[in-house]
Parts: structure tokens; C-alpha cells; sequence
């Protein structure tokens, strides 16, 4: 996907997941749109400062920076939701775009994508950022509203409630 593909699943994204953590609609949800927006927006344009340097999809499309950007909030107790802007520009771009990403590499420098990607100049981009973006909120909100439950599920039946 392209920069303005990025920028729209992040804040499609924020906005999506600010209610579903905060699904009143009122002010504490604009706030956690924003306080996840900035981060997350940011996170997404990440791994495309390699049009600069570097490799385009190789040298900051891949695990390891994905794993610095999960690992930072814990060492430097900051930027707590780049890491979720990263992930998705990962996952757009894998599933988004017909090139894929290198996301083993320097291992190896063999490109993964799926076989549903549009090329990034196609003018069915913006659809299926859209599209992408609600089957990411989808899985967030079974992360967010099932796995909680199913968690307390199995510790109750385990002690026997």
C-alpha cells in the first residue's frame, strides 16, 4: 500500500479501536482515539522511512523491527502503541498489496504476501485498505471482548465454579 493507505487504516483503525475501549461516545473516547491515534499513526509510517535508505518491504519491513517497536514501551516505559502502527502497516501490506513484505529478512529476502492484494497504483487501493482495517478491528475486538472472557471461563471451570 502507499503512504495515504497507511495513514487511512491508522486512523480508521484508532477511531475503531478508541470505541471499541471506550464505546460511550463521549469525551474519554475522543481522548483514547487520540492517545492511540498519535502512536499508532506514527508506528504505521515507520517502516516506510526505508524509501529513503535501504531496501523498500526489506530493510524496516520486518520481525525485528517489529519486535524493537513491542519491546520499547517495556525498556523505556514510552511510545506504549507504535508498535500496533507497525503491525498494521505489516499486515496491509501483506495482505493489502500484491508485492508483500521481506518480513524475514536479512535472513532472507523472499517476499510473503496474500493472494487477495491489489497493486498499490490500483484504484481499488483505498477499498481494500478499508476492507483490511475491518477485518483488523474484528480481530481486535475478539482480543479485546473474548479472550477476557474465555480467560475467566477456564479459571472458573478449573476451580470448579
Amino acid at each position: 500500500m502507499n503512504k495515504r493507505g497507511h495513514v487511512l487504516n491508522a486512523v480508521l483503525l484508532s477511531i475503531g479501536l478508541g470505541y471499541l475501549l471506550e464505546p460511550a461516545g463521549d469525551l474519554q473516547t475522543f481522548e483514547t482515539i487520540v492517545a492511540i491515534g498519535v502512536p499508532v499513526t506514527l508506528g504505521a509510517m515507520v517502516p516506510d522511512i526505508d524509501t529513503a535508505f535501504g531496501k523498500h518491504r526489506k530493510t524496516l519491513h520486518n520481525l525485528p523491527l517489529l519486535i524493537g517497536f513491542f519491546l520499547f514501551p517495556e525498556l523505556f516505559d514510552n511510545l506504549e502503541y507504535v508498535w500496533i502502527g507497525v503491525l498494521t502497516h505489516y499486515v496491509l501490506d501483506v495482505a493489502g498489496s500484491k508485492r508483500g513484505i521481506a518480513l524475514f529478512y536479512p535472513i532472507t529476502k523472499t517476499e510473503y504476501n496474500l493472494p487477495i492484494g491489489v497493486p498499490v497504483s490500483s484504484s481499488r487501493a483505498d477499498l481494500m485498505t478499508v476492507v483490511v482495517t475491518v477485518l483488523e478491528l474484528v480481530v481486535a475486538a475478539a482480543i479485546i471482548y473474548d479472550l477476557p472472557r474465555r480467560g475467566f471461563e477456564m479459571v472458573r471451570q478449573s476451580i470448579g465454579l
